[in-house]
């Protein structure tokens, strides 16, 4: 149970509620990644809207997430840190100097509550070396690292098989303030951005398809053939072109996509994350594994099909009730698995048939509103 401050507290059902205060100075915590950023936007969201003259902060790691973040509508500030480069130069006097400048920044803040999304030992240190006297996140069970609840002074309880959405919101809850209502998702684009995707919308001529053959882990990769084979249907089936996306060290994989299809009706790009998320906008539907662009697409309403492997599709798969998430169910080691390494990837032995059903059901879903019931592969969203 969460540990109630003397002041502005309540009790509520057996867990701690505070009463908002008129204004604070509040420290988020949630260093990356992509995913994990974009799952917590909406906790940023109902703390802005909810209080709008509270000062909000927001602690990422330098990178990708980092990009996401840049001329967010709801933050005041945005702290970027390295860790990662910290831990490789510790011994650099450039880097003691980074480490001293970034904590100088935390401290001199101010901050009222630290809000820690992450659950790891380096976000409870960020958290604690703001000196915010505050320091708030999950209850041990719930947390990637257990021991970093020893550097928070309040724990709250949450189910940690929901979806992380809702489980960032219950930090905002315990604030006393209320999370509940529509998930928003604040992306601060420019028009240079809005400008390229009207470009290549433009360029298509048509209604398109995003296709992302990534997964940041080996053990998340469907392989392209079954991509090309999809994209070949897309375009027989509903006339959609394919967009073939990739990150970083990934343009190998959107070339293998395109090089096996047979109609012509798919092409590669490149684009920022923030280019991404406006395309999205424009998109008649995404299908790809549990990585940024899923949640990307996700975030900006795109019809989702997801290929989920070694991770849980209920925790951090698309939140709307008619995305369809394409998954095996008759592999025991599967259950809280998330292994970056395999010796077999049985999870990902999906066939191309079983994809092309979600689709299907997908795309009947944006067409008329049905509910369909899930397949022992093809699970519709029910969160």
């Amino acid at each position: 149970m969460p540990s109630c401050p003397t002041m502005d507290a309540s009790r509520n059902s057996g867990s701690c509620f505070l009463r908002p205060l008129r204004f604070m100075r509040i420290l988020i915590v949630k260093l990356g990644s992509i995913g994990d950023v974009v799952h917590t936007l909406p906790a940023l969201a109902a703390l802005r809207r909810a209080a709008p003259t509270n000062y909000l902060a927001w602690v990422v790691e330098r990178g990708g997430a980092a990009q996401v973040l840049r001329d967010n509508p709801d933050l005041d500030a945005l702290i970027e840190v390295d860790t990662r480069g910290w831990r490789k130069s510790l011994m650099k006097g450039e880097t003691r100097a980074a480490i001293r400048e970034a904590v100088a920044r935390l401290r001199g803040e101010q901050f009222d509550v630290a809000l820690d999304f992450q659950g790891l030992l380096k976000s409870g240190m960020i958290a604690w070396l703001s000196r915010a006297p505050r320091r708030v996140g999950f209850v041990p069970d719930a947390l990637r690292e257990p021991a970093s609840a020893l550097l928070l002074t309040e724990r709250v309880e949450v189910d940690d098989r929901e979806h992380v959405i809702g489980k960032n919101l219950s930090l905002v809850a315990h604030l006393g303030y209320p999370a509940g209502g529509d998930y928003a998702f604040p992306i601060g684009l420019s028009r240079e951005d809005e400008q390229f995707a009207e470009e290549q919308a433009g360029r298509l001529k048509q209604a398109f398809a995003l296709i992302n053959p990534g997964g940041g882990w080996p053990t998340k990769l469907w392989p392209t053939s079954g991509f090309a084979a999809i994209a070949d249907r897309l375009w027989g089936a509903y006339g959609l072109r394919s967009v073939v996306t990739y990150g970083p060290g990934e343009e190998a994989l959107a070339q293998s996509v395109v090089a096996q299809t047979r109609s012509g009706a798919a092409v590669t790009l490149a684009s920022t994350l923030k280019q991404f998320f406006a395309l999205a906008r424009r998109a008649a539907l995404f299908i790809g594994g549990d990585t940024g662009p899923l949640h990307l697409a996700a975030a900006a309403h795109t019809p989702v099909v997801g290929i989920y492997g070694p991770s849980s599709s209920r925790r951090n798969g698309p939140f709307a009730t008619d995305d369809v998430v394409v998954e095996r169910w008759d592999i025991d080691c599967r259950v809280d698995c998330y292994r970056r390494s395999c010796s077999h990837t049985s999870c990902m032995k999906i066939p191309v048939e079983t994809v092309w059903q979600g689709v299907a059901k997908r795309m009947m879903n944006a067409e008329c509103g049905m509910r369909n019931q899930p397949s022992p592969f093809i699970a519709q969203r029910s969160l």
